[in-house]
């Protein structure tokens, strides 16, 4: 039994083939039955005509014996143990053709056979009665050949005669077999071209659903936002339940992501300024300043489940990094346009990051908005790409941090802190966000003597 898992193209390739197989057979067997009938029935209509000219020939003198009025060794019957033979037995006497060469041709036994069926053609003239018809019958012959008879019982002048006339079984199989050969191989030229006709309308017909794969395949990697509606009829609807769930889905994402955004803005602002306040609050307040750095790991931990969760189907967001710096290098340049800084962008123009866009822009924007402050003169952003992730840096040649500073600005409910330069909440929500991508945030010194901020997003490639 065929598995449920079973593909559709091999599904429809088996049925297929077994269908073509089974009808070639049976095409087979009827063709040849037909043909074996049809070379039968010349052997038969030629035998009796030798029987019907001997009938005609035949007379009796009335003493049992019986003789021919002419000679009837014509063509085959002329030739020698050929197997075409005649033979006529009266009550004295036997008449035999020059082709047995003296034997005697001994037909089965056909008392208890019926009579024949008349032959589909109206009868003649020539014909005989119908209870006077040629009987068939096979056996061995003379010299151990193999023989096709025709019999018929006849009176003449009142004396009975039996007239045999015979053919090899080899006049009735051997054309036959000629035929089945060719027969045979016009079949399978036949079977390999229905064979090839039914590979080619299995790939046309299933290459609908190939498109559609591929289509919802461009869906998850973010080139498209649905499912193209141009399908089959018998597709259509499919294409249509697919584009469907795609909304429901990009629906939910939003509705989630609004929640959380809601959450985040209600929970933690008021946490961090809990925290801000009570580090000016005197000494011995150290347990309540720790229950809320508590409090805020927890609330940022379910908030980035949330939010994962949210953005952890298929993926269908890409966003393409080179436009998104550009933006924010022209606003935050303008910005600062008192400090004449020099932009360096090197950005490939194709390159793509599986990121909802305004999460690109909120880290991008964070760290660079940091950068164009802190810079003296000079900001670059650069990327470099690794096995399945993108790494965004942004450099500037600003006073940066040191070791120390680096570690405590990664710290949880140490994004306030306003004894390091530069660092509030931007850092924090940086890499927040680029966790919730399973993705990362280091910090380091830059060669330009500043900061060198680096982003690990997951890569989409490039466009």
């Amino acid at each position: 039994m065929m598995s449920q898992n079973a593909s559709l193209g091999r599904r429809l390739m088996i049925g297929a083939g077994v269908f073509i197989t089974a009808a070639l057979i049976v095409a087979a067997i009827l063709i040849s039955f037909v043909l074996h009938r049809f070379v039968q029935g010349q052997i038969d209509q030629r035998l009796d005509a030798q029987i019907l000219f001997l009938a005609s020939m035949l007379e009796a003198d009335g003493g049992g014996y019986v003789r021919l009025a002419g000679s009837a060794d014509g063509p085959p019957f002329d030739r020698r143990r050929h197997g075409w033979y005649w033979q006529i037995s009266g009550p004295k006497n036997v008449l035999r053709s020059r082709s047995l060469d003296g034997a005697d041709l001994t037909p089965p036994d056909i008392r208890d056979r019926p009579l024949p069926p008349p032959p589909p053609r109206p009868p003649t003239d020539d014909d005989p009665p119908p209870r006077e018809r040629p009987v068939p019958a096979d056996g061995k012959g003379p010299y151990d050949r193999m023989l096709h008879f025709r019999i018929l019982s006849v009176s003449v002048s009142g004396t009975p005669a039996t007239i045999v006339a015979s053919a090899p079984r080899d006049a009735v199989l051997g054309p036959l077999w000629e035929a089945m050969r060719t027969l045979a191989l016009s079949l399978g030229v036949l079977g390999i071209a229905l064979i090839c006709a039914m590979l080619i309308q299995v790939r046309l017909g299933l290459r609908p659903l190939e498109r559609l794969r591929q289509a919802v395949a461009d869906v998850r990697a973010g080139l498209r936002d649905n499912v193209p509606d141009a399908q089959p009829s018998e597709v259509r609807p499919l294409a249509a339940e697919l584009n469907a769930l795609l909304i429901q889905n990009a629906t939910n994402l939003e509705r989630a992501r609004k929640h959380v955004s809601n959450l985040a803005h209600g929970l933690k602002t008021p946490l961090a300024t809990l925290a801000i306040a009570l580090q000016k609050q005197p000494p011995g307040s150290e347990d309540l300043h720790g229950l809320v750095v508590l409090m805020d790991r927890r609330i940022r931990h379910h908030l980035g489940r949330a939010r994962s969760a949210a953005l952890g189907g298929p993926v269908r967001t890409r966003t393409a990094i080179a436009p998104r710096v550009a933006d924010l290098g022209l606003v935050l340049g303008k910005v600062n346009a008192d400090k004449a800084i020099d932009f360096v962008n090197h950005i490939p123009a194709g390159l793509v990051v599986t990121c909802e866009q305004q999460d690109v822009d909120e880290m991008l924007g964070n760290v660079l908005e940091n950068a164009f402050f802190w810079c003296r003169s000079k900001v670059v952003v650069g990327s470099r790409e690794e096995t399945r992730s993108v790494v965004l840096v942004v450099e500037d040649d600003g006073p940066g941090l040191s070791p120390e500073q680096m570690s405590q600005a990664m710290q949880t409910g140490q994004r306030l802190d306003e004894s390091s330069p530069g660092f509030g909440f931007g850092l924090s929500i940086t890499r927040e966000l680029a966790e919730l991508y399973a993705g990362f945030l280091t910090l380091d010194q830059s060669p330009l003597g500043g900061l060198r901020v680096a982003i690990h997003l997951p890569s989409a490639g490039l466009d």
